[in-house]
């Protein structure tokens, strides 16, 4: 299982303190998702062999300008293995999941942001997974945490009668947010999902990673083909 996190300076931590609390928590990977005007700096490779954990580079384009988002993904898409749309708003919602460039809509019901069955449709078609942010449910009190539960409740709902691809995160921006793979399974079950369903939405950013490494690298060349040298 992987989490997804943002790191300084786009949050309070490095990408190392986050990978050694990931790792102690049981974590496979991270995948460094911070905005791309808070770009980190650091060495995937030796931080990885360092923890013993994957380090996913990524990037979460925010934009309130379509036009705008899709110069970012594609000027992203080529050297960030995960490229993520920071949600929130009907009209980026709806850039996003139309986008098969980009892998996940992110926070989709954050602030005026709103998800429906035509959203699902097309975010099915173009295999752009749905973020299951647990962030306010972690962190808010009160009626902005019941307002949260209901807003993650209905956005189950839809994603599973459409089932469209998702993942799942408690989208932390410092070491002390994250939460052990365990306790988001007991936040999962208050909004409606099986330990199952989370397990899937925190491994699929590990298949997502995968998908988009075997696409990047030489031999392929569109799905199902690849290169083969001639001892191959």
């Amino acid at each position: 299982m992987y989490e997804a996190v943002h790191a300084h300076p786009d949050g309070e931590s490095t990408v190392s303190r986050m990978a050694l609390t990931a790792s102690e928590y049981g974590f496979s990977g991270i995948v460094v998702r911070n905005h791309g005007d808070q770009p980190a700096s650091y060495d995937p490779a030796e931080i990885g062999s360092s923890y013993g954990i994957d380090i996913v580079p990524g990037v979460e384009i925010r934009s309130d300008d379509p036009s705008q988002a899709s110069g970012f993904v594609s000027s992203h898409r080529t050297d960030q293995t995960i490229v993520a749309v920071h949600g929130g708003t009907p009209t980026i919602n709806r850039f996003a999941v139309e986008q098969p460039q980009v892998d996940v809509l992110a926070h989709p019901m954050a602030g005026s942001g709103d998800f429906n069955h035509v959203l699902a449709k097309e975010a099915n078609r173009n295999s752009v997974h749905i973020e299951f942010s647990l962030r306010d449910v972690l962190r808010d009190s009160g009626g902005s945490r019941v307002s949260s539960l209901q807003d993650l409740r209905k956005l189950r709902e839809i994603v599973q009668e459409y089932e469209t691809p998702f993942v799942v995160s408690a989208d932390p921006r410092s070491h002390l947010q994250l939460r052990a793979p365990r306790e988001l399974l007991a936040v999962g079950e208050a909004i409606g999902f099986s330990a199952e369903e989370i397990e899937t939405g925190l491994a699929a950013w590990q298949a997502i990673a995968e998908r988009n490494r075997e696409r990047q690298s030489d031999e392929y060349v569109q799905p199902g083909v690849r290169r083969v040298t001639d001892d191959e």
